[in-house]
Formats: structure tokens, C-alpha cells, sequence
């Protein structure tokens, strides 16, 4: 069975037995069930379950990094009065191969400010582009492949 869904159950079972499923204790019951599964992690096999919790909060800190770092860099741009705009859409060669990854990846570059995921090939080996600030877009597709594109591989493979 898959061990996440056997800690959303054990969250549950704490929130039934409790008496309360408040976000806070089903939150509480979930962090429960993570520490006990890791007690018996050699028993269960679930030592790539929390390296992949891991890897998928290191990709949330990333975002949350970029979209503070872009967020300030737009806001630079925007208010900087001879405006020195570059915009333009180029191809950022893709090295994921699923669905979920390409959406993924794809969203995240649309949430993230200055740019936009306009669209994907049709042999879905080239992700498109919009950059508010594409004077570089060479360093662009670097920044997105050691960053975003990496951090997904090792989170998801």
C-alpha cells in the first residue's frame, strides 16, 4: 500500500480518535503518522518516502525563493523610469518527459513573475517562453533548467 495514503489514514484515525478534524489536528495527526512510519521506516520501506518529502519541499522553498527574487526584479523593471524592456518568447528545451512534470514545470514559470509558459511543442520537446526581460535568453533557459526543471526531476524520478 501506497505510504502516503497509509499516513492520511493514520491523520484520520488520530482526528476520529481525538474527536476533532480541525485542519490543525488533522495537520497534527498527518506530522504523527510521518514520525511513527519513520520509526519503523527499515520495517515498511519507507525511506524514499520522506527523501521525496524532502525533494518536494526543497522545490517549494525554490519557488518561493524565485517568486520573491522575480517579484523584486519586476518591481526594479517597473519602476525604473527609462524602462529598458526586452520582451520576447523563446524555446526552453525540455528534459522532462511527463505530463505532470511539464505542467508542473510550465505552471510554475507562469506563476512565477516576468514570465510566462505560452506553450508546448507538439513532440513536447520544447516548452515556450515569454519573458518580460528576454535580453538574455540563454542564462533564462539555464536559470529555469538548473532550477525549476531540476528540482522536479529530483522530486519526481
Amino acid at each position: 500500500m501506497n505510504l502516503y495514503l497509509v499516513n492520511v489514514l493514520m491523520a484520520l484515525a488520530w482526528a476520529a480518535v481525538t474527536g476533532s478534524f480541525s485542519l490543525v489536528n488533522l495537520v497534527f495527526g498527518f506530522a504523527l503518522g510521518a514520525l511513527a512510519l519513520s520509526l519503523i521506516r527499515e520495517q515498511v520501506g519507507s525511506m524514499g518516502y520522506f527523501s521525496r518529502g524532502r525533494r518536494v519541499l526543497a522545490l517549494m522553498a525554490l519557488f518561493v525563493y524565485e517568486l520573491v527574487l522575480s517579484a523584486i526584479r519586476v518591481a526594479i523593471l517597473v519602476l525604473t523610469p527609462d524602462m529598458k524592456l526586452k520582451p520576447g518568447i523563446f524555446a526552453f528545451p525540455l528534459r522532462v518527459d511527463r505530463d505532470f512534470e511539464i505542467t508542473l514545470l510550465a505552471n510554475l514559470i507562469t506563476l512565477t513573475p516576468g514570465t510566462l509558459s505560452v506553450d508546448v511543442s507538439d513532440d513536447r520537446r520544447f516548452l515556450y517562453v515569454h519573458a518580460l526581460d528576454c535580453s538574455d535568453p540563454d542564462q533564462t533557459r539555464e536559470d529555469i533548467a538548473d532550477g525549476f526543471e531540476r528540482k522536479i526531476m529530483e522530486a519526481f524520478r
